[in-house]
Order: C-alpha cells, then structure tokens, then sequence
C-alpha cells in the first residue's frame, strides 16, 4: 500500500446500467454505453472532507461532505486496507441523470471504491471490490455490471459467495431507454412492492428470465418477447410512472420486442431490431409528450468493458502518477 499524495488523482470511467430487465428482479443488469466522469483527488483537509463538484445539466440538488455516496465508498475501501482516509475532491461529468432509473447511484459507489483503491496502490482485488460495491447497495443488478460490463447474472450461492454469470448479448439486440424529465427514488419505488410474492407469480419469472437469457443470446425475437414478463415488481411500480403505460404501448407499436421499466424507474427500456431501434425511440419521446412529460431517446449498445481508471497528472508536480 501506497499513502497517497497531496495533488494526486485519478480519473474513473463508470457505464450506466439497466437492471431487471423485466423478470430478472435485484439479479440481472446490463452495462449500457452512456457513462459517468469522476475525477478524484487528493486534497488538503481531514479525513471528513469531500468537495463535489458537478458538471452536466443534472445533479445540481446532489452535495459533498462525508455523507457523500462516492466518498462513503472510498472510505469503505481505506477501512478495509488499514489506511487513513483522506480529504478528496471530486469533479463529476454527470451523463447518467440521477434517480431514472440507470444505475447512477452504483456509479457512485463504483468509482468510489475503484478510485480510492487505485489511490493507495490497489491493495484490494476485483473480488472484493465487488463484494463491498454490493454490501454498499444491498443489491448487486446495478454494481455488478458497472464493474465488470456486459449482461450479468448475480446469485448468492448455498456458502453465501456471491457468483457472477456474463451472458451473452447478441449485438443485433439494440437498447432503448426513454429517459423522462421525472424522478423517482429507488426508496419509493421499493415501498410500492408487497412484503411477499405469490408463489405462481415466482414461477412465471424462473421460466420468464430463462426464454429472455436465450432469446438475447441468440436475438431471437419471440423469445425475447416471451421473457420480458414481470410479476414481482412491475404489476406494482407502473402506476408511479407518469405515462409510463402508454410509452410502452407505443414501443410495442413501433416494433419493439418488448418494453419494461429500468431499474425502478422512471425510465423505459425497451428492445429492439437494430433497424427499427430509431423509430420506437421517437415513438417514445412522442408518446410521453403526449402525456406531458419531456424526455430523451437514447439507442444504446451493451458496454462490454466496465469501469476503468487511470492516473491523472500530479496537481503539485505536474508528473503523472504511475
């Protein structure tokens, strides 16, 4: 392990995620090529202190201190090394908006853990970041593919450990996401749900999420149609969504094979045929202005490689850190 340096930084590349994906509830996610920026360094000050400083039309209600997501995560990694925490500052170039619904919460957690273990020497292995990044949500559909990229399948096994699938994305698959000028917390989204599922209901899901594995394996169609059927948390969160019903009629109308809500929500995901991702893109930003409510059409391809750091130039040499 390394004492960081006044001045020294790192610059950390996080993926957006969408999660669920329909059946697979708090186990399934995806990395999507539209990312976050954070710029992390170290400054003067006690360990208490974080500067946050935002940069985007977004997060402007969000704020630094020791309370902050990003450096409660650091810290995280500084405890589980044996190290003192230090004062960081953090410039973000905020791509992913908070609280839609992709995963923009685990990007704060990832580059928290990933930049603060870099600035010490990475002391701490992929596998443990992972375990503290899911310790740190409370559950590992975002996290997962923020670390790693791609399709993932997490499950906590019979000894507790938790083990990572990457799936297979078939690239003809296209992702569509509608981002509404709405928020909505995880937190509410989480509290409309029943404390238990029907047991019919759990079965519809196993069987759901194993037609959506194969048909985004292999980009057939009808499977993925078949498998973006959801009874544990759909049925409940539709109503939170201004609109969000008739966004989805108006994907399935345009085309695509299927539409559900990313993450908790607000924003929709749907899947698509690469030729008409466009058109159920626009089909969906018309439909949810007609509801009254802005929005932004993106057509996104997975992202395949996670998140990534690298060294900045030392603030008070003007070297580069290695």
């Amino acid at each position: 392990m390394v004492r960081p340096r006044i001045g020294q930084g790192v610059v950390v590349d996080v993926p957006a995620t969408t999660a669920n994906i329909g059946p697979g509830f708090d186990c399934l996610g995806a990395a999507l090529d539209l990312g976050n920026r954070f710029e992390l360094r170290v400054i003067e000050g006690s360990g208490e202190r974080f500067d946050l400083i935002i940069q985007g039309s977004e997060g402007s209600h969000l704020r630094g201190g020791p309370d902050n997501l990003v450096y409660r995560s650091a810290q995280r990694v500084w405890r589980e090394a044996g190290e003192e925490p230090v004062a960081l500052e953090a410039k973000v170039l905020l791509a992913v908006p908070p609280a839609r619904g992709l995963g923009s919460s685990a990007t704060a957690i990832v580059a928290g853990l990933i930049g603060a273990n870099a600035l010490v020497g990475e002391p701490l292995n992929p596998e443990k970041l992972l375990e503290l990044a899911i310790d740190i949500e409370g559950h590992p559909d975002n996290v997962v593919p923020s670390l790693v990229g791609g399709l993932c399948m997490t499950a906590r096994t019979a000894s507790e450990r938790w083990r990572v699938l990457r799936c297979d994305w078939d690239p003809a698959v296209k992702a569509v996401v509608a981002i509404p000028a709405i928020r909505l917390s995880t937190s509410e989204a989480r509290r409309a749900m029943p404390r238990s599922i029907p047991i019919p209901d759990a079965v519809v899901n196993l069987g759901a999420i194993t037609l959506l594995l194969q048909g985004l394996r292999t980009g057939r169609g009808e499977l993925i149609a078949d498998g973006l059927h959801d009874r544990i948390h759909e049925p409940y969160r539709w109503g939170l969504i201004q609109g969000g019903r008739a966004v989805r009629q108006a994907a399935l109308a345009a085309g695509a094979w299927g539409c559900v809500i990313s993450g908790a929500g607000p924003t929709l995901l749907a899947l698509a045929p690469a030729s008409l991702a466009a058109a159920v893109s626009l089909a969906m930003v018309a439909a949810w202005e007609a509801e009254g409510v802005a929005s932004n059409g993106r057509v996104l391809d997975l992202q395949l490689a996670g998140s990534r750091w690298q060294a900045l130039p030392d603030a008070t040499s003007g070297g580069v850190d290695g």
